[in-house]
């Protein structure tokens, strides 16, 4: 897959509207389309890599932002007390269904173990 024909790069580049909620020079996140919480939200790297598998030691920052992304959302989102869970699938056995690393922030609701 390209860049091009990326879902999220297209949300980043502004080609296909989402309801953004957060923006830095590395993120972006937005509200998930399909909620499995009454709070779901997706944060991606601005930078296209498509699964875990793909990253390398040079993306350790930009992984470390993302999970600041989330910290600062989970606070805005009125999430930070309660608690809130952080998930990022690889390959479709996992889940992952858009090939750009995204992760998930979930709140709102109790989180059950194991997630299934």
């Amino acid at each position: 897959m390209t860049t091009e024909d990326c879902l999220f790069c297209q949300i980043i580049a502004g080609d296909i509207p989402a309801d953004i909620i957060y923006e830095s020079d590395d993120a972006v996140a937005f509200r998930d389309i399909n909620p499995q919480a009454p709070t779901h939200v997706l944060i991606v790297p601005r930078q296209h890599i498509a699964t875990i598998n793909d990253l390398t030691d040079e993306d350790c920052d930009t992984v470390g932002k993302l999970f600041m992304a989330a910290q600062a959302i989970a606070k805005e989102e009125g999430l930070a007390d309660d608690g809130y869970r952080t998930v990022m699938n690889c390959n479709a056995a996992a889940g992952q269904s858009v090939f750009h690393i995204h992760l998930h922030l979930l709140g709102g609701r109790l989180m059950s173990w194991p997630p299934g």
